[in-house]
């Protein structure tokens, strides 16, 4: 099985592992309501999306999407499920949450490009 394929299947994985921390923080643990599973889905997987950047950040491949790229998207990922969950709460702090976001990626992609 080729990098790529283990890569995928890795993050299959990664996303069923998931799911059951979901199931089991909203049934036994009764931690969530069953509303705020999706942003937490969403949250958790975003932090996966960013340490599989870190794992392509030691062996890129030439016409794959590059390390920064996926870092961004996992914390785009993490930005909008926080927002989802912190809508439950107030919804002028998931506005915020999506703008810090925002701002710090346009911050590190002007950066990235010096």
């Amino acid at each position: 099985m080729s990098e790529d394929g283990n890569r995928g299947l890795l993050s299959i994985g990664i996303f069923l592992i998931i799911l059951v921390v979901s199931i089991i923080l909203y049934m036994p643990l009764d931690l969530i309501d069953w509303s705020l599973i999706p942003p937490l889905i969403l949250a958790l997987y975003g932090c996966w999306t960013m340490a599989l950047a870190g794992i392509r950040t030691s062996n890129p491949h030439k016409y794959e999407r590059g390390p920064f790229s996926t870092f961004a998207m996992g914390l785009i990922l993490i930005a909008i499920g926080g927002a989802w969950f912190m809508y439950s709460i107030e919804p002028l702090y998931s506005l915020a949450t999506i703008l810090l976001v925002l701002g710090v990626l346009a911050i590190a992609a002007a950066l990235k490009r010096k």
